[in-house]
């Protein structure tokens, strides 16, 4: 009997040991997927500063963070000194049925120790600046270009064997992340306990995806019932919001003023809200908050 006991005390004690490293290393990882980052996108607009801003902030609080954005054409590679990383890119993306590869390069942010991948793909980025042309006309194809987006990065960051604690998705090309963590890679072993968390802006796009949308969105894992909020009818911002806040684990109001029907819908999910703040000491405190 005294044996026993003396092995459940060592077996705990091990138990607590293990649980403490977990706490110092896999729950102090903060992936972002952000559409858009000052400086490399050289407007100054706040989103894209506090997407600039956020990783160093969570650094210096003692996590540790990733970074990922699209490669749009007005990125500055040799400005920017973006790298290509072989042994990340060369993967084969199916979307509408046509394949289109990925493309991965790294820069470090200027005056931090931030690393920022960029997901590339020569029709859907490289050649293209931002979501709009010349005209000031969406790009029409928009909608696949956000699933290139997300999926790239999950891809990404499995082949990083790189295990985040929370996901912070900000913009709307970011908005499926959400969906595609719940229910494509929720057994997946570095997803399977990790907190989704969806930064709302005032970045909107005003030409809405076609009804076929939800088809190009569904792969392996996920049900039509899981897409039945923009079946077969046009997906507009709002409506792309509503999925991504279903799937979300919490939300931040990135902007001041932010569409008011996705604020209210946010408000009557009963998840947490962190409401518009320019203070540092706020995002990490609620991002601990998702922690405990």
């Amino acid at each position: 009997m005294q044996m026993s006991n003396i092995f459940c005390i060592f077996a705990m004690r091990n138990y607590i040991l293990t649980l403490k490293v977990r706490l110092m290393t896999d729950q102090n990882r903060i992936l972002f997927i952000s559409q858009e980052i000052y400086p490399y996108l050289e407007e100054v607009t706040p989103i894209r500063v506090l997407n600039q801003q956020l990783p160093g902030w969570c650094q210096e609080a003692g996590f540790e963070t990733r970074t990922f954005m699209p490669k749009f054409g007005d990125v500055n590679e040799r400005r920017a000194q973006l790298h290509d990383v072989i042994r990340l890119s060369g993967a084969n993306l199916i979307i509408a049925d046509a394949d289109h590869p990925l493309l991965i390069k790294v820069a470090t942010m200027p005056g931090s120790r931030v690393q920022v991948y960029f997901i590339d793909n020569d029709d859907y980025f490289h050649r293209r600046k931002g979501i709009a042309g010349e005209n000031g006309q969406d790009f029409p194809d928009n909608d696949e270009r956000c699933i290139f987006f997300v999926r790239g990065v999950l891809e990404t960051v499995k082949k990083l064997r790189w295990t985040p604690t929370i996901i912070h998705c900000s913009g709307w090309m970011a908005a499926l992340a959400p969906l595609y963590l719940k229910h494509v890679y929720a057994d997946t072993p570095f997803f399977a306990d990790t907190k989704v968390v969806l930064s709302i802006d005032n970045n909107v796009y005003t030409t809405p995806f076609g009804t076929n949308f939800a088809d190009k969105v569904r792969i392996e894992g996920i049900q039509p019932y899981h897409l039945r909020s923009i079946a077969g009818f046009p997906v507009g911002y709002e409506e792309l919001l509503r999925l991504a806040i279903d799937n979300a684990d919490a939300i931040i109001c990135a902007a001041p003023e932010i569409n008011q029907r996705v604020m209210n819908y946010a408000q009557t999910s009963g998840k947490p809200i962190m409401e518009y703040s320019e203070n540092k000491e706020d995002y990490t405190k609620f991002y601990n908050s998702l922690l405990v």
